[in-house]
């Protein structure tokens, strides 16, 4: 891989760990203002928000100027909805502002592996991109539920930084410090040659341009399975985040801290699915992942059977510490899980780089890529809250969720195979850009 690879490893890395451990830092935000439980879920609804509604522009602002000028710029919006949390906003505007950095960084982020590396590399960067994504989501869940420990919030308090009087201010502070960490190695990534024509800048051309860069996508036999996987997967996934801790609370007997590194168990999982497909699963049979979506909604059903009434005297005992049986199995579960989400994952984020590439500009493809995914997060989201709001149990909400990735999995492979009828997959694959 070449050098400015690494560092983009590096900015994205920083960068999803603050994401990550600031949205710890907002749930017990929300817990200490006495928020109700269906607002939590919102948090990443404000997030995702302006992943929809800008779609249209943030891809032909991404290919506007160079992509590390464009990262610079979006993280600099990151800290400044930081700021404004550590300063009292509600914590949704705050992390809307957060989420506005975010859809704007993002069709940089991926848009330039595809400038910087050839398509036969795109699998592998994909997978070490996934890996350190989903590192930095390990680690800034737990980072998150460290900042928020009484213990180490006090030791923070004691620093005495000026106006920060609380333990969610002292956390949010520190988070600041690593969204000005990734800004410093933005600055170092590196021109990738690449250029694009002048960017339209009127709004209705833009919203009409976004609309046939959007057909073309979905038209495209490839293009539209392997998007429709990763919108699904993307909705799912930003929804389990918030189910993981409801599960953990409800079923499991934890609190908040506990409960995020379960998610940290998720990410594991991910990270190692991500790391075996960008070894195992060539471009060209990017498409044979697709039972593996099946086999996670099954995982996702068999972890509403687990709870802590489950053998509740069983278990394993390391020296003097007794770990039972039920978080064992609700442990590996989360794993198993996890290396399901990121094994087929990764094969078919390449596989739609690579055919947006094709089809239209690195920026353009990835707008439209991030419109459908996170509208899937809006539609899954405000799906959970009004579960929550209606107090359907939490158990019923995972295998409701469960289900509905089988069916949508099952329906996908039908629709490939209709597919397949009509034209060779591994060559059209193999098409370059004209």
């Amino acid at each position: 891989m070449k050098k400015g690879f690494y560092i983009i490893m590096a900015a994205q890395f920083f960068s999803s760990l603050a994401d990550n451990a600031l949205l710890i830092a907002a749930i017990a935000l929300l817990n200490d203002l006495f928020a109700p439980p269906w607002m939590t879920p919102l948090l990443k609804l404000f997030f995702v928000l302006s992943y929809v509604l800008l779609a249209a522009f943030v891809g032909a602002f991404a290919d506007s100027m160079l992509k590390g000028r464009v990262m610079f710029i979006t993280n600099a919006i990151k800290v400044a909805g930081c700021l404004t949390m550590l300063f009292g906003a509600h914590p949704l505007f705050a992390y809307g502002i957060v989420g506005f950095g975010a859809a704007a960084y993002s069709p940089a982020k991926y848009g330039i592996l595809t400038e910087l590396l050839p398509p036969e590399k795109l699998v592998v960067a994909n997978g070490w991109i996934e890996g350190v994504t989903v590192s930095s989501i390990i680690l800034g869940a737990a980072l998150g539920g460290i900042l928020i420990n009484p213990a180490v919030a006090h030791y923070l308090l004691g620093l005495n930084f000026p106006l920060i009087e609380t333990r969610t201010q002292a956390a949010i502070l520190v988070i600041t410090g690593i969204y000005i960490l990734a800004s410093v190695f933005n600055l170092g990534i590196p021109d990738t040659g690449a250029r694009y024509p002048q960017q339209q800048r009127n709004p209705l051309r833009l919203l009409t341009d976004f609309a046939d860069c959007f057909v073309t996508l979905w038209r495209d036999k490839l293009g539209q399975i392997s998007l429709a996987v990763t919108t699904l997967f993307w909705g799912v996934g930003a929804s389990l985040q918030f189910i993981v801790l409801k599960w953990a609370e409800v079923s499991l007997g934890m609190n908040l801290s506990r409960a995020a590194a379960l998610q940290i168990v998720v990410s594991i999982g991910v990270a190692a699915g991500a790391i075996i497909a960008a070894a195992k699963v060539p471009l060209k049979r990017s498409l044979n992942v697709l039972p593996i979506g099946i086999f996670m909604g099954l995982a996702l059903i068999a972890m509403a059977f687990i709870t802590s009434d489950l053998a509740p005297n069983k278990g394993v005992n390391l020296g003097s510490i007794h770990i039972p049986l039920y978080l064992l199995l609700a442990n590996l579960l989360l794993v198993t899980v996890g290396l399901l989400s990121g094994f087929f994952l990764v094969p078919m984020n390449a596989l739609l780089q690579h055919r947006g590439h094709v089809l239209l500009s690195a920026g353009h493809s990835i707008a439209v890529q991030n419109f459908n995914e996170n509208l899937s997060v809006l539609a899954m989201l405000c799906l959970y809250a009004a579960l929550i709001w209606l107090e359907i149990p939490v158990t019923l909400v995972i295998i409701l969720f469960g289900i509905l990735v089988c069916i949508m999995m099952w329906a996908l492979m039908c629709l490939h195979r209709a597919n397949q009828r009509q034209f060779d997959a591994v060559a059209l694959i193999g098409e370059s850009k004209p």
